[in-house]
């Protein structure tokens, strides 16, 4: 492998893993419903779906109020609660660290943040006035309170982020957090991304755009990246954090190392709110800052997790950028979407699945893009589809996987992360 190589104080590897799904209500039933290619999307049971034009969504599969304690779930926002699950799940797996909270941070992302609280909240005043709004209500919508919550929790005070941008936040709070630990800030960060917002008005506004699927007689196959049949992508809620740290920092305190964060890519398309640049540009930027980032070639590359959204454009823009950004070493990765069974967690998309490219690396195997029935000529990748793959063992140690976000407003993200030793 051709990776520069790095000293343990400037490697950052991953040491704790923590995730609510769809799939899955920790880390072992998310990676074992991907590989298993279990779709995580149902038809909505609530009242009010039936007035809208999409009555399916993937909400997670352990509700948060039958894990977390009841009073303490009341004054948490939903984003809040599943941001909290997946950190206190990230923490003990990292071995509850006693690490010098001075130089302890968090990275915690949302696309949307508290909407549940704000349109909560809102319909309680209108129908019982203001005496009966809750005191919580600004701590539970603003969109910082669930990087918050869990710096409260683990009391980080080397500094407690939250980036916002769109579908690409979940990873760009991993990026901001490699950044913290590489500037000398922090030696361990706690990153990830959370998102809970299923609810009438964002599904009709989702919807209002054209951007959601419509398949209600089919909700599980309605994600279905890549597919000639694709007709947008499925609205999700979930939550994954990961904990990172000096390789240094994790020999030390003799701490179990999944894979190393090696690199990323920001960029940014400057075309339209909504639409990607057709010739994905901005997408093919950001993979090669990213490999540049990890000193790694694009020969490198096994595996990408793609944002692979299911709908027309984006699946045909980011196809082109990867070609374009790995060249001839494209066919030679094996490409999956996960959001084909998580459906599109937005702001925690990027977290969930750079999970997903951890797991891969560790163990050796992708996930499969499920209802891939028909593949559009037009994507020319090695889609992993249908059940789950073996990666080569030759590509081994110090393989490199991708994992793509990219968000309305034109936001890009590429992660790269590198197979340990």
């Amino acid at each position: 492998m051709s990776a520069t190589p790095r000293s343990d104080a400037q490697t950052v590897v991953i040491t704790g893993l923590g995730a609510t799904t769809p799939v899955g209500g920790d880390v072992a039933s998310t990676w074992d419903g991907l590989l298993a290619g279990r779709s995580g999307v149902r038809s909505l049971t609530e009242e009010w779906a039936s007035e809208l034009p999409v009555q399916f969504a993937a909400r997670v599969a352990v509700d948060p109020g039958d894990v977390l304690d009841r009073v303490e779930a009341r004054k948490l926002d939903r984003t809040q609660q599943l941001a909290l699950i997946a950190a206190r799940e990230a923490w003990s797996d990292a071995g509850s660290p006693d690490v010098d909270r001075e130089r302890l941070g968090v990275s915690i992302a949302t696309g949307i943040g508290g909407a549940l609280t704000l349109l909560g909240q809102w319909d309680i005043y209108r129908e019982s006035g203001p005496r009966r709004v809750s005191p919580h209500t600004i701590p539970m919508l603003m969109p910082n309170g669930p990087a918050a919550v869990v710096g409260l929790e683990i009391s980080a005070r080397a500094g407690v982020h939250t980036p916002v941008s769109a579908c690409a936040s979940g990873a760009e709070a991993v990026a901001q957090g490699l950044a913290m630990i590489r500037g000398g800030r922090a030696d361990m960060v706690v990153v990830g991304g959370t998102e809970a917002c299923i609810h009438p008005l964002p599904l009709a506004a989702f919807a209002a755009m054209r951007a959601l699927s419509k398949r209600n007689d089919d909700p599980a196959g309605a994600s279905r990246p890549w597919d000639t049949g694709r007709d947008g992508f499925v609205f999700g809620e979930g939550a994954a954090v990961l904990v990172i740290e000096t390789a240094e920092h994790a020999k030390a305190r003799g701490a179990k190392i999944y894979g190393e964060v090696a690199g990323a890519g920001i960029t940014a398309d400057g075309h339209h709110i909504a639409q990607p640049d057709p010739e994905g540009k901005g997408a093919t930027r950001a993979m090669r800052i990213a490999l540049a980032d990890a000193g790694a070639e694009p020969t490198d590359v096994v595996h990408i997790n793609a944002h692979g959204t299911s709908t027309p454009l984006g699946d045909l823009a980011e196809a082109l950028a990867i070609r374009t950004a790995l060249g001839d070493a494209a066919a030679q990765v094996a490409v999956t979407s996960t959001k084909s069974m998580t459906g599109h967690l937005l702001g925690a998309a990027g977290a969930v699945e750079s999970l997903a490219c951890v797991m891969a690396l560790h163990d050796q195997l992708v996930p499969p893009t499920i209802n891939l029935e028909n593949l559009d000529p037009e994507v020319q990748l090695d889609i992993v589809a249908g059940q789950a793959r073996k990666l080569a063992d030759d590509r081994f140690p110090g393989a490199v996987a991708l994992n793509n976000s990219f968000g309305f407003g034109g936001h890009n993200v590429a992660l790269a992360f590198r197979s340990y030793p």
